[in-house]
């Protein structure tokens, strides 16, 4: 089923008729919807404060601590859609794999995978595993109306990236070694984490995700026949495992300049795009049938309201005559951002959009 048909099943149809939604499905838009990847998080005062001594995989598992911190921005920045606060690891957790989120490093798995009997390790992901999930989308679909709630989880590539290598890396040595050294091994990891990963966009769907969003942040690392042979398929599988229910997929990766087409190709409704690759080339790379998302470099917001307007302008210029356009940052708001920066950048982007 195509993302251009009403949803079916739970999904709320309120939100159908939303600026991000109908710039997902490439349709008219009275303006041009704006969202931010981590804006729910350390660049708000108001998080902070509510995670003031929360463990962070634990605040992910605390329904009415997950519903604060997600409606959090959508209050104080006016975005056109919330994203589902949680982490990429969150469904690993949930399945018995022993791993944490340490404070200045990111999720550190106990004992990497390394070898064929470390596959027995990943069960299938049940929505009972994940409860919380349901229980927190209940309680934002309530609260926000018509505005789209968004899904969200790690690609196969990355989850098996941060397994094999036991937390975050630059070389992904391991990774790779396993990937070219035995790639039968590597399909089959792949394998099992694209069954969880769609498994675990099914339980946000069936919740009332209007738009889920596949992060690829490690696929980067890869050139595009390696992607092509080793990757796609993995991705694929996650993407057409949720095509039935017509909610938009969105495709994003950090560094995917050179995957882009191939990103689209996977199964995506949207690219995310970010700021290394000017819109309209990325168009050009991606080719028609797709909205694209993106993709203002973050780094932007420190320098001021003048340098930030000039480069949002330039943004829009090159996105304009794409089919669909979401306006988004390249990656995700860093930590130190003003939120006050956030506020005014969807005020700006509004004003200069609208229709």
């Amino acid at each position: 089923m195509s993302a251009n048909v009403s949803p079916r099943g739970k999904q709320p149809t309120q939100t159908y008729d939303s600026a991000f939604l109908k710039a997902c499905r490439r349709e008219p838009v009275p303006h041009t919807p704006v969202w931010f990847m981590r804006q729910a998080g350390r660049s708000l005062p108001e998080y902070r404060k509510v995670r003031e001594g929360i463990a962070m995989l634990d605040s992910c598992m605390r329904p009415d601590l997950v519903a604060e911190i997600t409606l959090q921005p959508v209050r104080r920045h006016n975005v056109d859609a919330a994203i589902y606060f949680s982490d990429i690891v969150v469904p690993l957790k949930a399945i018995g794999i022993d791993l944490d989120i340490k404070p200045g490093i990111g999720p550190v798995v106990e004992e990497p995978f390394r070898s064929r009997a470390d596959l027995a390790r990943l069960r299938d992901l049940t929505p009972e595993d994940v409860s919380y999930v349901t229980e927190a989308y209940g309680l934002l679909t309530a609260e926000l109306g018509s505005t789209p709630l968004i899904g969200f989880a790690g690609a196969p590539f990355t989850l098996a990236s941060y397994l094999v290598e036991g937390g975050p890396s630059r070389t992904y040595e391991n990774a790779k070694a396993m990937m070219y050294g035995d790639p039968e091994l590597w399909a089959d990891l792949l394998d099992r984490l694209a069954d969880i990963t769609a498994a675990f966009l099914t339980v946000q769907i069936e919740a009332g995700a209007s738009a889920v969003q596949l992060f690829d942040s490690w696929a980067g690392a890869l050139a595009p026949a390696d992607y092509r042979r080793s990757v796609m398929s993995a991705s694929a599988k996650v993407l057409d495992a949720v095509s039935g229910y017509g909610v938009p997929r969105i495709h994003f990766g950090v560094g995917t300049g050179e995957l882009l087409g191939l990103m689209g190709e996977a199964g995506a409704d949207v690219v995310g795009v970010d700021w290394r690759v000017p819109m309209d080339e990325a168009a050009r790379r991606v080719g028609p049938g797709k909205a694209l998302q993106g993709n203002l470099d973050p780094t932007v917001l420190f320098a001021g309201t003048e340098a930030v307007e000039a480069k949002t302008r330039e943004v829009l210029a090159q996105a304009e005559g794409l089919e669909g356009h979401i306006f988004n940052l390249g990656h995700g708001v860093m930590p130190n951002t003003d939120p006050d920066a956030l506020t005014r950048l969807v005020d700006h982007v509004h004003t200069l959009t609208t229709r």
